[in-house]
């Protein structure tokens, strides 16, 4: 009886490694689309998720305001400090209308618009927060802003300190008289500022020249900044004779 041909590896098909080789591959596939798919799911907004994150820092006893512990809880979680800026063009987002609290639906508001809901996502977005302060025109509204924002809700006007502290926030790195005007507030005779004299003051940092040139004392400029501008200049005049 002839003896068969043996046959080749070729012939007999996938061998048993190949096999196992081409289970692995498949469900390494498999699994990387089911990731892509999930990692989507959670990029995607989810006001729940958000809404369950704002009760993250909130009480029993009130659970639709975060205040400032929960303030404080925040900003350790996005990584910031509370009187970095970012924190004050998010409130400017969220429509927030003290300082130191968040509404829910405040939150919801600003979050909702960023898109974030977790803290991943917001310090993500702390850079376009502070880039909004670039445009000439989002600056002054945030600048505005910040006047009701941060004075006392029972008071007509802001108190010394909490100015100076907001103006060395918007103003203390853009407005080279700034260091000379708060050295004029320690030494004035003001313990608040008003509304016109904080819109004011931006509108004297963006218009008048470091030599005060420019400066019309029979503007319509509000008498604190004439004081300011006397006094600027008398302090430089005895600079110069010294």
């Amino acid at each position: 009886m002839p003896r068969g041909k043996r046959r080749s590896a070729a012939d007999m098909g996938p061998s048993e490694d190949d096999r196992q080789s081409s289970k692995r591959l498949r469900n390494a596939f498999l699994s990387s689309l089911s990731s892509r798919r999930y990692s989507k799911v959670d990029d995607a907004f989810s006001q729940k998720r958000c809404l369950n994150w704002f009760r993250e820092y909130t009480t029993a006893d009130d659970p639709d305001t975060l205040g400032p512990e929960g303030m404080e809880k925040f900003c350790e979680d996005i990584g910031v400090e509370p009187e970095n800026v970012a924190m004050l063009v998010l409130a400017y987002k969220m429509g927030a209308r003290q300082m130191g609290f968040f509404t829910q639906s405040e939150w919801l508001k600003g979050l909702t618009d960023l898109q974030c809901d977790t803290p991943g996502k917001v310090q993500c977005k702390l850079d376009h927060l502070r880039n909004l302060l670039n445009d000439h025109n989002t600056f002054k509204v945030i600048y505005r802003y910040a006047y009701d924002f941060a004075r006392d809700k029972d008071q007509r006007s802001m108190d010394i300190e909490t100015a100076k502290a907001m103006l060395q926030l918007l103003l203390g790195k853009h407005w080279t008289l700034y260091a000379q005007f708060a050295q004029f507030l320690e030494q004035s005779k003001y313990k608040v500022i008003n509304k016109d004299q904080w819109c004011n003051i931006l509108e004297f940092s963006r218009t008048i020249s470091n030599d005060l040139n420019n400066y019309d004392v029979d503007g319509a400029w509000p008498v604190m900044l004439d004081e300011f501008v006397e006094w600027l200049r008398l302090l430089r005049s005895q600079s110069t004779i010294s």
